[in-house]
């Protein structure tokens, strides 16, 4: 497993009090990472820095973040097809029918609002 101190992680999320948890959160764990304030904005991050991690919110204005994954999977496979960045949505209800869209829109997890530490490095262990 990779030191999650050496990750490049995406945080992309519009509501400022969740921004700054994360902040926090990241932050005690001495993990740096970026944040985008909509969809669009975390697929133009990511084009120009490949992130290991992105936890995208499902609900951002400008472009939500099932747009935006699918966004980013097509540009993978444009760019580089044997390279995928792992995107975890992160939403207030994981109820199957949102699951079943996240997963085809290509996100490969869940993380449920809001998150808690422990959740955070039980994501990180299992991702990478």
């Amino acid at each position: 497993m990779r030191d999650p101190k050496d990750l490049k992680i995406l945080f992309a999320e519009d509501n400022r009090i969740i921004q700054r948890i994360a902040f926090f959160t990241f932050g005690q764990m001495g993990i740096p990472i970026d944040f985008a304030s909509n969809g669009k904005e975390a697929f133009e991050m990511y084009r120009n820095k490949k992130y290991d991690l992105i936890l995208m919110d499902m609900q951002m204005p400008v472009m939500d973040g099932l747009e935006a994954t699918r966004q980013i999977r097509a540009f993978e496979k444009e760019t580089n097809p044997d390279t995928r960045v792992y995107i975890v949505a992160l939403t207030a209800n994981i109820i199957s029918e949102k699951k079943d869209e996240c997963l085809l829109a290509g996100m490969d997890d869940f993380m449920e609002k809001p998150f808690q530490e422990q959740k955070l490095r039980s994501l990180l262990l299992k991702s990478f």
